[in-house]
């Protein structure tokens, strides 16, 4: 049997997270069987990205995911695709319905959450700005 479950990787304090599949023994960062996704809990919302294929592959396998996994399995309705897989309906009909899904929230990776004000800032800086203002002002 194996498992879909989380992998941490980023720095410290700064954590993103690999869907991975996994045999139970192994340890959380260490070895895995294949990769199905990501999550990053750092942007608002939160990216989740998930191959639905292979997910859904697996699922149909008899991997069992974790109670993190499954959580953003159920969001992403994963989970619901997988339910209505196993009462029979096409598999490419399904993959095509998460793929619209997936593509009709776009989501900017570089949109990050501050972690001391709790407020989503994009990707410049204040002072950034500030310097591309003033060299457009100097070009023109």
């Amino acid at each position: 049997m194996v498992r879909i479950r989380l992998r941490r990787m980023g720095a410290k304090r700064q954590p993103s997270y690999r869907l991975v599949v996994a045999d139970p023994e192994s340890p959380r960062d260490g070895r895995f069987l294949e990769i199905i996704g990501q999550y990053n809990p750092r942007t608002e919302p939160a990216t989740v990205v998930v191959d639905e294929a292979r997910a859904l592959h697996w699922l149909k396998n008899g991997a069992m995911p974790s109670q993190p996994a499954e959580r953003l399995l159920k969001t992403v309705g994963t989970l619901d695709r997988f339910a209505r897989l196993k009462s029979g309906e096409a598999l490419e009909t399904l993959i095509a319905e998460a793929q619209a899904a997936t593509a009709a929230q776009p989501v900017s990776p570089k949109t990050r959450r501050d972690e001391k004000t709790g407020v989503a800032s994009k990707g410049k800086s204040k002072k950034k700005k500030a310097a591309e203002a003033a060299e457009t002002a100097q070009a023109a």
